[in-house]
């Protein structure tokens, strides 16, 4: 009987594993073939890759419907990431093909990263940094340094990130409260900071909006133009889930009406960022959707991945299904 086949689909514009797929490999063993490919898009899937038992897919690769009707022999498609809207999971139930993610590695990179980014904002680490550089300096920008314990943090999605977030503003001194219309009672007091029913009422009380969410039909565009408008005056916004979650053109307006103090994306819609005039937003800070990254999170993550691509093809119970698929 010849092995299983597990397929593991880089991006090849920027590859985040490595040739030997050592992590994968390692896991996996003798109880499956393990091939490594460097796609674009689904329409560089080969016969090869058709026909693996199960599919590890990074999160730059997209997987539509079209790319999914070509998988002969798959009974899972693991998303090496935590957000999985690269991949038609409608597409995929429909030909019992199960889609997994990795939810809980990376968990600390991120509230840190999310942290890092609204502390260089209020204390306006990038433009102290380039005066500084000038060989002298009038701390110009003196009228946007704010006391932590004067602001409140405000939280869109109280998940694993978004908890993880909450606790390290508390710990700060932020005021902190949160809005998510999907968690019981109770989620507020375990965590001990303050719960609103609404997400206007949570923009209008914001210093620091801190975005924690998934993408999907729900929440694309959530913060929009009319969002930015209710925000409290002189806010400040972070996104490190996913960039569609806020619209691209109303936050950049934003920033450019000074409508915002600023803004921390480490993830923006459409991204890359596409032109001189979106770099040149003022008062934005723009990472690499880098939040995730440690050597420590990648290997929790390919290791979570390569876990549950082996149960997919030894017939075991599946981890984090997203579609509904056992």
């Amino acid at each position: 009987m010849p092995l299983p086949h597990i397929a593991i689909i880089d991006w090849r514009t920027a590859p985040q594993g490595d040739a030997e797929s050592s992590i994968e490999k390692n896991i996996i063993g003798s109880a499956a073939k393990v091939t490594r490919h460097l796609c674009d898009t689904d329409a560089d899937l080969d016969d090869e890759i058709a026909s693996a038992n199960a599919i590890i897919i990074w999160h730059n690769m997209p997987l539509t419907a079209q790319g999914i009707t070509k998988l002969k022999n798959c009974r899972a498609i693991i998303r090496n990431g935590v957000g999985f809207d690269s991949v038609d999971v409608a597409a995929a139930r429909e030909r019992s093909i199960a889609v997994c993610n990795v939810p809980d590695y990376g968990t600390e990179e991120v509230a840190d990263h999310a942290l890092a980014l609204a502390m260089a904002l209020c204390r306006q680490i990038l433009p102290l940094d380039q005066e500084a550089k000038q060989l002298g300096w009038n701390i110009k920008i003196g009228p946007k340094l704010r006391r932590l314990s004067t602001l409140t943090f405000g939280i869109v999605g109280l998940g694993r990130i978004g908890t993880a977030t909450a606790l390290r503003a508390k710990a700060l001194g932020f005021r902190v409260i949160f809005y998510d219309p999907y968690l019981p009672n109770g989620a507020d007091k375990a965590v001990g900071i303050m719960r609103v029913r609404s997400l206007n009422e949570l923009l209008t009380q914001t210093d620091v909006l801190s975005l924690h969410c998934p993408l999907n039909d729900e929440t694309r565009h959530l913060i929009a133009e009319r969002e930015l408008a209710v925000l409290k005056p002189g806010a400040f916004v972070v996104n490190t889930a996913r960039g569609a979650v806020i619209k691209k053109s109303a936050i950049l307006a934003a920033l450019y009406d000074e409508r915002i103090a600023g803004a921390g994306l480490d993830v923006i819609e459409d991204e890359p960022l596409r032109s001189e005039e979106e770099a040149s937003a003022p008062n934005l800070i723009a990472t690499c959707h880098a939040a995730f990254c440690s050597v420590e999170s990648k290997i929790e993550m390919r290791s979570t991945s390569a876990r549950i691509a082996l149960s997919a093809v030894t017939g075991a119970k599946l981890e984090n299904v997203v579609n509904g698929i056992e």
